[in-house]
This record gives structure tokens, sequence and C-alpha cells, in this order.
């Protein structure tokens, strides 16, 4: 395998996850036919990790998409409760909640200094609001750039699966966009190999022609 071939392979987008090898010359990047099942090994695993990584990153999305509505509504209520003194005064305000999908109840919420909120695996806390306030806006942003990081790796992820590259050429040289799939790829390195065979092949059948006109006597 060539150096430039290694160097791309190192590299990898933000979040650690590797470039796919891109094959230009196959006989470049596979110096031997005694790389090639080693190759072809390499790029079926790869098809698998990013196959894999891209289904465990749309989960991830999923839920990080349900999760963002939720945060922003009580970041929302939080809000309303820190102004709600300077709107309503001391008086208690009327609210409905939702006990489950479809029961609601109401209730007279009085002013309040603090708020409790969930955390996750059955833990509440108490805050107080400005606090809340400050915590679920970080809450928030952090949500939201992982979300932007998800989206960005799946658009890799695809990337990668579908390979597309514009290669560097001269100047006067057409530029051109090569979009490969690695299973293209492999079947590139696949069928170079099998022209080697034949090549090899042809070869040592020239070798026993020649071999057998000799004669013993030749």
């Amino acid at each position: 395998m060539t150096d430039k071939g290694k160097d791309k392979e190192a590299s990898t987008n933000p979040r650690g996850i590797p470039y796919a090898p891109f094959v230009d010359k196959v006989e470049e990047y596979v110096s031997s036919r005694a790389e090639v099942e080693g190759t072809l090994k390499s790029f079926q695993e790869m098809i698998s990790k990013y196959q894999f990584m891209e289904v465990n990153t749309q989960r991830r999305a999923a839920g990080l998409k349900d999760k963002i509505p939720d945060i922003q509504k009580t970041l929302d209520t939080v809000r309303f409760l820190k102004t709600r003194k300077v709107r309503y005064g001391s008086d208690p305000i009327e609210a409905t909640f939702e006990l489950n999908d479809t029961l609601y109840a109401k209730a007279h919420v009085p002013p309040t200094e603090e708020v409790y909120l969930w955390l996750g695996a059955n833990v509440m806390l108490s805050y107080p609001i400005p606090e809340a306030e400050s915590l679920l806006v970080s809450k928030l942003s952090t949500a939201k750039q992982n979300l932007e990081n998800c989206e960005e790796d799946l658009d890799f992820l695809r990337e990668q699966i579908t390979v597309e590259h514009t290669l560097d050429r001269c100047p006067e040289e057409n530029l051109a966009d090569d979009n490969q799939t690695l299973e293209v790829q492999t079947a590139r390195v696949y069928n170079w190999d099998v022209t080697q065979k034949r090549k090899e092949k042809a070869e040592l059948g020239d070798i026993d022609e020649v071999a057998k006109k000799a004669g013993p006597n030749g």
C-alpha cells in the first residue's frame, strides 16, 4: 500500500471517525497480489463498521430530536415562573398539568423561588430559578450541538460508504468527480487480482510452449 493511501486512512473527522481509503489506481494501492486478500478483508470490515456506526448515530440523533423540545418547554416554563411576579404579583396562577396522555388536572401555583427538575434515572433536584435557567440553557445548547454533530457524522459516514473525491490533476486536464462506493472499490481490487492471475497463467503457458518447442534435444 502506498504512503498516500496510509496517510488518508490515518486521518479522521472531528469525532474520530476515520476516512475511507480511496483507490485511484489499484496497482498503486496494492503493490502485489500478496496484499489483495488483506485489502479485501480490510474493506469489508470497514463497510461493516461504517454501517454499525451509522445505525447507532441515527438512534442517538432520534433520541436528541425527542429530547430537545422537552428541554425547551421546561426552559420556557422556568422563564415564565421567573417573570410571573412582575405580571401577577403575589397571586397564585391557575395552571393545567398533565397526569398522563389523556388525563389533565388544574392547580393553583403560588409564587416560588425554586423549581424541581428531573435529571434522569428517577432523580429530581431542587434548584433556585436562576440556576435552573442556567442549567437548562446549558443542556439545551449541548443537546443542539450534539444533534448537529450527529447529523454531520451521518453525512460523513454516508460519504465514506460512497467515497466522493475530486482527483488532483494537472490544470490542463479535465477535472471530474469520482464517485466510488467501498463495494465498488472492493470489486476493483478483486478484478485486478483476477486479471493478474490470468496474466501469470498466460505467461506460464508461454513458457511451457517455448519449452515444448525446444524439446529434450533443443
